[in-house]
């Protein structure tokens, strides 16, 4: 018995296998048509892509583009800097204070007198305390902070400006 004569209800083994073929290739048919399409979308937006420009002018184009990222990447670098200049100077710059103003003597009055700190962002500083007398004139002393500390003994209104300028978070 040979496959040419195997008989499925009616239909042959060749019928099978034609109706199979002429599936495959109206499968094959639609694809073309669809591959087709697609490939005339992408011609049509390639065209509009390089409408009134040749070779020449897009390579023009595209390396004044890159030319352009070389300039801003140079003023990138630039800036950075820059920036680590500031920030070395931050940290040498006074970013806290603290004022507190005060009768230094009784015989004076509206608090004429004032304690001024001013600290770095590692807290180290001065403190300027200056004493108003009606009768003497103005005394004005200044003491050393380190680390937020004061290696001399203060008096009760420079600790308390001390202690408004240590309150400051510097950023």
């Amino acid at each position: 018995m040979s496959l040419n004569s195997v008989n499925l209800g009616g239909v042959t083994l060749d019928d099978i296998l034609i109706i199979t073929n002429l599936v495959i290739i109206i499968i094959l048919m639609i694809m073309l048509i669809v591959t087709r399409v697609k490939l005339k979308k992408m011609k049509k937006n390639y065209d509009v892509f390089l409408s009134g420009k040749d070779a020449k002018s897009l390579e023009e184009v595209m390396i004044k583009k890159f030319n352009l990222l070389s300039l801003v990447d140079e003023s990138v670098k630039d800036i950075y800097t820059r920036i680590e200049a500031i920030d070395k100077n931050l940290l040498i710059t006074y970013q806290k204070m603290g004022m507190v103003k005060y009768d230094a003597f009784k015989e004076t009055g509206g608090k004429m007198s004032f304690v001024l700190c001013l600290l770095t962002k590692q807290n180290n500083g001065i403190i300027l305390n200056c004493m108003h007398s009606n009768v003497d004139g103005c005394y004005t002393y200044i003491k050393r902070i380190e680390n937020g500390v004061s290696k001399m003994t203060m008096s009760k209104e420079e600790e308390k400006a001390l202690e408004q300028a240590l309150e400051i978070t510097a950023e």
